[in-house]
C-alpha cells in the first residue's frame, strides 16, 4: 500500500498558519480562522496536521496547537482516503508514547476523537495498544492510556461494547479494570473504578457478569485515602442505584451509611456525587419504600449542604451594587427562538406558562439556573473562558441537595415537613444570614410537595418572607424572591379581602419593589417571581395596574441587557393575564412609548428584536390599539 507524504508547499503553508495564529490580534485571527477553514477542504489536511504533530524540531506549543486542530477535524477521517487513514492512525498512536506530557496529552485526545469517530471496530490495534499500556512498568504511560481509556468509556461506552475479530474487548478489559482498582496509584485507582462504572447505564454483560466482584471492588474503596477515588465510587453507586437497584438492596443500610457519611465529604466533588444518589433515589417511585425509613436522617443532611460555602461568595459577588454595571456579551446565554434553552438536566420546576407568541420565556429556575418554556430542546455550549461568569449556573452540592429535597417533598409530603420543621425553623430564624439563606431555598424547594402540609403555616411563613425582602444581603433577597413566585398560587388564591390586603397586595408590591432593586440578581429573580404572581394573580391584578405598569416601566430605564429579556416576559405575561383591561387609554400611554422606543433603537438584526415585537404583539393585541397611533410609532 502507498505511504502518504507530505507536499512541501502544502506543509509550509499550513505549519506558517499556525504559528501565526499565536498571535491574538482580533483581525489576525478573523485571518486565520477563514485559513482554517479553507484547509479543511484539502483532501489530506488531517494527514499535514498528523504530521506537524509528530515534527520533533517544532516547538511542543505549535505541535501540540497541531494536534488539538486535528482533534476538532477528527471526522473528516470518514471521507479521506486510505493511505491518510492508515498515516494518520499511527502517527497519533506514535505521538501518544512521545516524551513530551503536551504532546501526548493533545494525542491522547485526537486518540480519543478518532476511536470515537472510527469506532473500536475498525481500530482495534488502538485499543489493544492502550489495554497493553495498562501492564508497563512506566507508571506515567499507564496514567496516560488509562486517561484516554476513561474518556473512551465515558464518552461511547456502547462502541466498545462489541465483538471484534470473533473476541468482545471488554471480557478481558474489565476484568483488567478489577485488578487494577488495586493498583498502587490513586489515579489508577480512580481511572480503573470510573471506566468501570461508565459501562453500568448500558447494561454490559461483560460488566454485570463480574456484578458481585464489582460491587465488592466498590466497597473495598469506599474508604479510599484520595478523594478522586472516593468520588468515583460514589458515581458507581448512584448508577447502580438506577440502572441495578437490586444488587444494592441487601446492602443497602451499609451504603446508605456510606452515602450519608460521604454526602458530609469535606471534599465537595465527593459530597456532589454522593448527593446525587439521593436525588437518585428519590426519583424511583419503586424505591419509595426502602427511601422512607432513612427520611429522618437524609433531610437533616441536604438542608445543610444547602448553605452556600466559602468559594461560593467570592464568585457570587453578592453584596454588590451593580444596576448602573452593563453586562458582558458572556452574561448573555443565547437563546434560541421557537425552541427550548435549558439550564440542567437536573430541573425541579420548569413547569412554567406557555409563552405568548413562539419565544422561550426566561426565569430564573429552581436554583439559581434560567429556565425556558416551550416544547423542543436545544443545547448551547459554553467556552472555556466563560467559566467564571457561569459559575453561578454550574450544578453543585447546594443545587443538588434542594433538587433532591425538592423530589422528596412530592414523594413524601407531611412525612417530610415532620421531619424537618424543627430544622427549618432554626434556620429561617438564625442570626447568620447565611443560615437564613438556605432555609429560604429550602422552604421554597419544598413548596410544591408539602404545600397541603405547609398551608397551616403560610399565615406566618409569607409575612416574615415579605418581611426578608427587606434583608440588607442581596443573596437573602434574591431568594426569598424565588420562594415567594413558588408560593404565589397560594398568595393569590380569593379567599377574602382579608387575605387579598394581608397576603397578596403586600406580596405584590414587595416584588414590585425587588424588580426596581439595585442588584442585578435581585432585579433578575423580583421580575421572574412576580411574572409567576402575574400568571397566578390573572384578573386580580386590574385594580393595581397602574402602579404595576410604573414601575415596569420605570425598570426599562435601569435594567442591563440580561435583565431586560426577563422584564419582557413579565410584560407579556402581564398583557395575558389581565386582557382587556389593559386596553384603558391611560394604560396605554404609560406602557407603549417605552416598548416602542426601545424597538426604534434596535438594528434589524438585533437578537432582542423577536422578544421586544413579540411582547409589543400580545400587548396590542389585549390593548386593542394601533402602531401607527402618534403616542406608540416607533417611527
Amino acid at each position: 500500500m502507498a505511504t502518504w507524504t507530505p507536499q512541501p508547499q502544502g506543509l509550509q503553508e499550513i505549519l506558517q498558519t499556525i504559528h501565526e495564529s499565536t498571535d491574538m490580534t482580533p483581525a489576525v485571527q478573523r485571518n486565520i480562522t477563514q485559513k482554517l477553514n479553507t484547509f479543511t477542504r484539502v483532501p489530506d489536511y488531517i494527514a499535514y496536521l498528523a504530521y506537524i504533530l509528530t515534527m520533533p524540531q517544532e516547538e511542543d506549543r505549535i505541535r501540540t496547537i497541531a494536534g488539538y486542530l486535528l482533534k476538532n477535524n477528527s471526522r473528516l477521517i470518514l471521507t479521506a482516503s486510505p493511505e491518510v487513514i492508515t498515516y494518520v492512525k499511527a502517527t497519533v498512536l506514535q505521538a501518544f508514547a512521545d516524551p513530551s506530557v503536551m504532546i501526548r496529552n493533545a494525542a491522547g485526545q485526537d486518540v480519543v476523537a478518532f476511536l470515537g469517530v472510527l469506532e473500536p471496530r475498525n481500530w482495534p490495534e488502538c485499543l489493544t495498544q492502550l489495554v497493553n499500556t495498562l501492564d508497563q512498568e512506566n507508571v506515567e504511560l499507564q496514567e496516560a492510556a488509562f486517561n484516554v481509556l476513561e474518556k473512551a468509556c465515558e464518552d461511547y461506552p456502547r462502541k466498545l461494547d462489541v465483538e471484534i475479530n470473533g473476541q468482545r474487548p471488554l471480557d478481558y478489559m474489565i476484568p483488567k479494570f478489577l485488578m487494577l482498582s488495586e493498583h498502587p496509584s490513586p489515579k489508577m485507582r480512580a481511572h480503573a473504578v470510573a471506566c468501570l462504572s461508565y459501562f453500568v447505564p448500558v447494561n454490559c454483560q461483560s460488566l454485570f457478569v463480574h456484578i458481585d466482584a464489582f460491587i465488592a471492588c466498590l466497597f473495598k474503596r469506599a474508604s479510599d485515602e484520595d478523594p478522586s477515588v472516593r468520588r468515583h465510587v460514589c458515581q458507581a453507586l448512584v448508577l447502580l442505584l438506577a440502572a441495578r437497584p437490586e444488587k444494592l438492596m441487601p446492602e443497602m443500610t451499609n451504603v446508605a451509611e456510606y452515602m450519608l457519611y460521604s454526602t458530609k465529604d469535606k471534599n465537595e466533588n465527593v459530597a456532589l456525587e454522593a448527593c446525587e444518589f439521593w436525588l437518585t433515589f428519590a426519583e424511583d417511585a419503586d424505591l419509595a419504600q426502602y427511601l422512607h425509613p432513612l427520611l429522618d436522617r437524609v433531610a437533616p443532611v441536604l438542608l445543610d449542604c444547602m448553605i452556600y460555602g466559602e468559594d461560593d461568595l467570592l464568585w457570587l459577588e453578592g453584596d454588590a451594587e451593580d444596576a448602573a454595571v452593563p453586562d458582558k456579551e458572556t452574561d448573555i446565554k443565547p437563546r434560541h427562538y421557537g425552541a427550548k434553552a435549558h439550564g440542567f438536566e437536573r430541573d425541579a420546576n420548569g413547569s412554567e406558562a406557555a409563552a405568548a407568541g413562539t419565544a422561550p420565556k426566561p426565569r430564573v429556575g429552581a436554583y439559581g439556573e434560567e429556565v425556558y418554556d416551550s416544547d423542543e430542546e436545544d443545547d448551547y455550549d459554553l467556552d472555556d473562558d466563560d467559566f467564571a461568569d457561569e459559575m453561578s449556573t454550574e450544578w453543585n452540592l447546594r443545587k443538588c441537595a434542594a433538587a433532591a429535597l425538592d423530589v422528596l417533598a412530592v414523594r413524601f409530603g407531611a412525612d417530610l415537613l415532620n421531619v424537618l420543621l424543627g430544622p427549618l425553623k432554626d434556620k429561617l430564624w438564625s442570626s447568620d444570614w447565611l443560615q437564613r439563606e438556605s432555609g429560604i431555598l429550602a422552604l421554597g424547594a419544598m413548596a410544591e410537595g408539602c404545600i397541603e402540609a405547609i398551608e397551616p403555616h403560610l399565615t406566618t411563613l409569607v409575612p416574615y418572607l415579605i418581611n426578608t425582602l427587606n434583608d440588607p444581603k442581596p443573596l437573602v433577597r434574591s431568594i426569598t424572591c424565588w420562594t415567594l413566585g413558588r408560593y404565589a398560587s397560594w398568595t393569590c388564591q380569593p379567599i377574602s379581602e382579608e387575605h387579598k390586603n394581608q397576603f397578596f397586595v403586600p406580596t405584590m408590591e414587595g416584588l414590585l419593589r425587588m424588580v426596581l432593586d439595585n442588584n442585578k440578581r435581585v432585579q433578575e429573580a423580583g421580575c421572574s417571581a412576580f411574572a409567576t404572581l402575574e400568571e397566578d394573580a390573572g384578573l386580580e391584578l386590574v385594580p393595581y395596574l397602574e402602579p404595576v405598569l410604573r414601575n415596569l416601566v420605570f425598570a426599562f430605564e435601569k435594567y442591563q441587557h440580561k435583565n431586560m429579556l426577563i422584564l419582557y416576559d413579565a410584560v407579556g405575561t402581564l398583557a395575558d393575564a389581565v386582557g382587556r383591561a389593559l386596553s384603558n387609554p391611560a394604560y396605554v400611554e404609560i406602557l407603549m412609548p417605552p416598548l416602542t422606543h426601545r424597538w426604534s433603537k434596535l438594528k434589524d438584526d438585533d437578537e432582542d428584536l423577536i422578544p421586544l415585537l413579540e411582547v409589543i404583539l400580545v400587548t396590542c393585541f389585549h390593548c386593542n390599539c394601533n402602531l401607527r397611533h402618534e403616542s406608540v410609532s416607533p417611527l
